[in-house]
C-alpha cells in the first residue's frame, strides 16, 4: 500500500509541479506587461508637449467625423418627423356623396400601410378656404360647392420612403370613386437622397482621417524607434525578442490612441454644449423640436476603444517596417 501511495504521488508532484511552472510563467508575463504599460505611458508624460499636442491631433481628427455623424443622426431624427407630415390627399369626385366619403375613408384606414386618416367633407372645405382666402363676397355668387370631399391619409412607419409613399399612391388611385391622389414626393424623394450622400460623405471622411491617424501615429513610433536605436540594439544583443523588443512600442500606439480618444470626447462634449443653446433657440424660432444629440456614454467608449484600436494598429506599422530591420549586426558594420 505504500509502495502505490508513494508511486501515485510522484505523478501528482510532477503536475503540481508543471502546473505552478505554468502559472510562474503567465503571472511573469502578464507582470511584464504591466510594467510595460506603465512605463510607456511614463515616457509620454515625461515629454507633456510632444505627447500633448498628438493627442490634441488625434482629437480633432475623430471629433470631426464623429460630431458629423452625431449631426446627420439628428437630422435622421427630425426627417422622419417631417415624413409623417407626408400626407396623401386623396380627392372625391364631385359625385360622390357623404356616405361614399365615410366608407372610402374606412376602407383606407383599415390598410396596414396607413396609420391615421383625416376626413375633410366639401362643405367644411368651403367653408375654410371663405374664412382664409377674404374671398367671402365672391363666393357667394357660386351656384354650388365647387370642392371634392377629402380624405387625408398619413403613411405608416413602414411605408415613409419615397418608394412606400409612391407604391401606396399606386393602390389608392384603384379606389372607387377617387378622382385623384395628391402627394408631394418631391421633397422626401430630396431629403432622402441629401441624407445618403451626406453620410456616405461621412463615412468618406471618418476612413480618409483614420487612414491618416494611423500615419500620424506611424511617424510618431518611428521617431521613437530611431531615438532609442542604441537601447533596442543592446536588447536584441542579449537575447530580447522582436516580441519582447516591440511590446512598449505597440503600447505607446495604444496610448496615444487612448489620449486621442478622450481629446476628441472632451471636444465633441464641449462643442455641443457651446452650440445647443443657440440651435434651440433657432428650432423654437421654426416650431421644431430638433435638438443636438451629443455622445452618450456608450458611445464614447467605443470611440476609446476604436482609437486605442487605431493607435495600435500605427504603431504596428511602424514597428513592423522599423524595427526588424535593426539588427545587431549593425553595430559591427558601425
Amino acid at each position: 500500500m505504500a509502495t502505490e501511495s508513494h508511486r501515485d504521488a510522484g505523478p501528482r508532484r510532477g503536475a503540481a509541479r508543471q502546473k505552478t511552472a505554468w502559472r510562474v510563467l503567465l503571472d511573469s508575463y502578464v507582470a511584464h506587461h504591466r510594467k510595460t504599460a506603465r512605463q510607456s505611458f511614463q515616457r509620454l508624460i515625461a515629454q507633456p508637449l510632444t505627447s500633448g499636442m498628438t493627442w490634441l491631433v488625434m482629437g480633432i481628427a475623430l471629433a470631426l467625423p464623429m460630431g458629423l455623424l452625431l449631426l446627420l443622426s439628428s437630422l435622421q431624427g427630425v426627417s422622419a418627423g417631417w415624413e409623417s407630415t407626408a400626407r396623401v390627399t386623396l380627392y372625391l369626385e364631385q359625385s360622390a356623396d357623404q356616405a361614399q366619403l365615410q366608407a372610402l375613408a374606412a376602407k383606407v384606414g383599415s390598410r396596414p400601410d396607413v396609420s391615421d386618416v383625416a376626413v375633410i367633407p366639401r362643405d367644411e372645405a368651403l367653408a375654410e378656404f371663405r374664412a382664409s382666402s377674404g374671398l367671402s363676397d365672391a363666393l357667394d355668387y357660386l351656384e354650388s360647392n365647387p370642392l371634392p370631399h377629402t380624405v387625408m391619409a398619413t403613411p405608416a412607419e413602414p411605408v415613409r420612403t419615397p418608394e412606400g409613399v409612391e407604391a401606396l399612391v399606386g393602390e389608392l388611385r384603384q379606389l372607387e370613386a377617387v378622382a385623384q391622389v395628391q402627394v408631394d414626393l418631391g421633397w422626401l424623394q430630396r431629403l432622402s437622397t441629401m441624407t445618403e450622400l451626406l453620410g456616405r460623405a461621412v463615412w468618406t471622411l471618418a476612413l480618409l482621417l483614420a487612414v491618416a491617424l494611423v500615419l500620424v501615429i506611424g511617424n510618431t513610433i518611428r521617431l521613437a524607434i530611431e531615438s532609442r536605436r542604441d537601447e533596442i540594439l543592446v536588447s536584441k544583443l542579449v537575447g530580447g525578442t522582436n516580441a519582447f523588443v516591440r511590446r512598449p512600442f505597440l503600447y505607446t500606439g495604444v496610448w496615444y490612441g487612448l489620449g486621442g480618444g478622450l481629446c476628441a470626447w472632451i471636444l465633441l462634449a464641449v462643442s455641443f454644449w457651446w452650440l445647443s443653446g443657440p440651435v434651440g433657440r433657432l428650432a423654437s424660432l421654426y416650431r421644431s423640436d430638433f435638438v443636438l444629440a451629443g455622445l452618450s456614454f456608450a458611445d464614447g467608449l467605443l470611440m476609446l476603444v476604436f482609437s486605442a484600436l487605431l493607435g495600435w494598429l500605427g504603431a504596428w506599422v511602424a514597428v513592423k517596417r522599423h524595427l526588424d530591420a535593426i539588427e545587431p549586426s549593425q553595430i559591427d558594420s558601425a
